[in-house]
């Protein structure tokens, strides 16, 4: 985009229809997911690719989006006119895609469902179709690097009826209507946290947004920032006007160079046309902000270890009250909300909060972003209504658990979460209904655990890093999760002792109860959760020495179990230390001196004849 002069209401106005009349010609145009995860199958030369060839044949558009959500199958090409979704295209595909762009598309690129149908449009692919994109509502349609795009698309639109239609009070009383709560895991209602933080006295306030995303599985924030960081700074903007502040950071760890150089890219292009800094459309009000990079410690994702961060102490919490909205950065007041709270705030006052309200259950309004990932066919990131049943999340749009294993159980909430067995998967995405059933909504890392899944390991593997994040400074967490991490380790070794799970439980208990922060309060989860609904497990692991799932490798015997080998020889081939001998016809044997215990055997054989 051109430079231009700097924007009031009117002008952002004409430069929408400026921009929209240029996407909306009848030149067919070619989008290319160009996020993290399609970069790391291939999406850059692609996209190289795909321009040379527009070049060449003339008549095409080459636009390079954010992620387009359907990680699995990338790197994704979707050709406008009709939709077309191109999956796992290399550059070698460059000419034909550009060649298909308003013509017949090229068959063997498209999607096949499970049962080996093909699907052409968007609108057909199950993971497409049960979404409702809200926060998403510009996934793989917008070049995030061009705030034309999203201009185009109402981009601070809702921030000028902000500025010119409402009052700080008017805003927060719109937020509260809609009944938005923090998505960063905890769930408190946005409106009232604004309402608390305008209320306080003081000239100077801050509005912070937390983009330090440390759970496992999760890429939300990272995929919107990559994706449409506009709508994250217009949120901002919005919370501003609300309370009154000046300035603003996103924090956001520096393991995100991708989100944080479109961030920079975003905030240049903000303050060039007037959307950030003095005057904000010609009006009085003025609001900047800047990014401040974390260095990835998971405890910096609680909101007063982030303030202390960003002041330049270690990032460690403090007690509250008081809260952040009445001494949060610097003791001044503070707004904090995360990158996907954030992202939805500008569709909201642009279309009202009873309209947002209308989305999802009576306690839990509006849409959800998930991350999949795990034992699911369609690894990606996902958004569905409040009120969805985990089930469609799961089956319907993540295609089920690969080849012939079953789904054991879901991991929602990541560390603090806790396991939801597939037998409760018809849960609804509701934040009280999610914690009665032992685990919490969290951000929004799904990950999905086959038949396969040791629930034992499972709780030790997120002990173990929760412990080693811990940042010491309370003693309930920092020693109490030692122990429970030492406790399941000799579980997972057969050392177990009948009295580890009465102990595990009151540990479990004090951490909880007397832990400073929600860090700490919530670390237990996985392991409460997997002994609600798995405790057999822990029993075979303390009683038996056996493991049921067949994953701790100190309880395997790695023997072959000859009354269901099939004689197939696939566990010789995977063995990389030569420890399994096979001939044809025969029953494979296992030498332990050889055998270096790494599970390849056990993994390759789909009999389950490894023991």
């Amino acid at each position: 985009m051109t430079a231009q002069a700097r924007l009031d209401r009117a002008g952002l106005l004409a430069l929408r229809d400026r921009e929209r009349a240029l996407l909306d010609t009848a030149e067919p145009r070619v989008f290319c997911c160009s996020g993290t995860g399609c970069h790391a199958t291939g999406s850059i030369p692609l996209i190289a690719a795909l321009r040379e060839e527009a070049a060449r044949q003339g008549g095409v558009q080459v636009i390079e989006t954010g992620c387009n959500g359907f990680c699995a199958l990338g790197p994704v090409v979707i050709v406008q006119p009709g939709g077309i979704l191109y999956c796992k295209v290399r550059p070698e595909d460059a000419s034909e895609v550009v060649a298909s762009a308003g013509g017949e598309p090229v068959e063997r690129l498209l999607y096949r469902n499970p049962a080996g149908k093909t699907m052409a449009s968007m609108d057909e692919i199950p993971f497409f179709a049960l979404q409702r994109p809200w926060i998403l509502r510009n996934k793989g349609r917008i070049d995030p690097e061009n705030i034309g795009h999203a201009i185009a698309h109402e981009g601070y639109q809702g921030l000028a009826r902000a500025l010119f239609d409402f009052s700080p009070a008017d805003i927060v009383e719109e937020m509260r209507l809609s009944g938005l709560r923090g998505r960063g895991g905890a769930g408190f209602p946005t409106g009232l946290k604004w309402k608390f933080a305008a209320a306080s006295p003081g000239d100077i306030k801050y509005v912070l947004c937390n983009a330090d995303e440390g759970d496992p599985g999760a890429f939300m924030d990272r995929s919107i920032l990559e994706s449409d960081p506009h709508a994250v700074l217009e949120g901002m903007l919005i919370a501003a006007i609300a309370i009154n502040a000046r300035h603003g950071y996103i924090y956001c760890r520096s393991e995100y160079p991708l989100a944080i150089q479109r961030l920079t890219i975003a905030i240049g292009q903000a303050r060039e046309l007037g959307l950030l800094g003095e005057n904000i459309l010609g009006s009085d009000f003025s609001f900047d902000l800047e990014i401040y990079q974390g260095a990835g410690a998971f405890v910096c994702g609680e909101e007063t270890a982030l303030m202390r961060s960003i002041e330049g102490r270690r990032g460690m919490p403090r007690p509250r009250p008081p809260f952040p909205a009445q001494k949060g950065l610097w003791d001044k007041p503070t707004v904090l909300n995360n990158v996907e709270t954030f992202a939805g705030v500008g569709r909201i006052i642009r279309l009202g909060g009873a309209h947002y309200a209308s989305i999802g259950t009576e306690g839990s309004k509006g849409t959800k972003v998930f991350a999949l990932s795990g034992d699911v066919n369609n690894i990606g990131l996902v958004e569905v209504d409040m009120g969805t049943p985990l089930s469609t999340l799961v089956n319907d749009i993540g295609g089920g658990v690969p080849g012939k294993r079953t789904c054991k159980a879901v991991q929602l909430g990541g560390p603090s979460g806790g396991s939801i067995p597939a037998h409760l998967l018809d849960t609804p995405v509701d934040y009280e209904a999610i914690v009665q059933v032992g685990a919490i909504m969290g951000s929004g890392g799904v990950i999905v655990m086959n038949d396969r899944t040791c629930m034992v390991d499972m709780a030790r593997f997120f002990m173990d890093f929760i412990q080693d994040e811990s940042c010491g400074k309370c003693t309930p967490c920092r020693e109490g999760t030692r122990r429970q991490l030492e406790i399941l380790t000799r579980i997972c070794e057969g050392k177990g002792e009948p009295g580890d799970l009465r102990t595990l439980e009151d540990l479990a208990a004090v951490i909880t109860d007397a832990s400073l922060c929600g860090l700490g309060q919530t670390a237990s989860n996985p392991i409460l959760s997997a002994l609600r609904h798995f405790r057999d497990e822990f029993e075979a692991h303390i009683t038996h020495k056996r493991c049921p799932a067949k994953r701790c490798v100190a309880l395997l015997k790695f023997e072959v179990d000859e009354s269901r080998c099939r004689k197939c020889g696939l566990c010789q081939k995977a063995c990389p230390a030569g420890a399994v001998t096979w001939a044809r016809k025969q029953t494979a044997r296992i030498d332990r001196e050889k055998c270096v215990r790494c599970l390849a055997c056990f993994a390759a054989c789909p009999f389950d004849c490894i023991d």
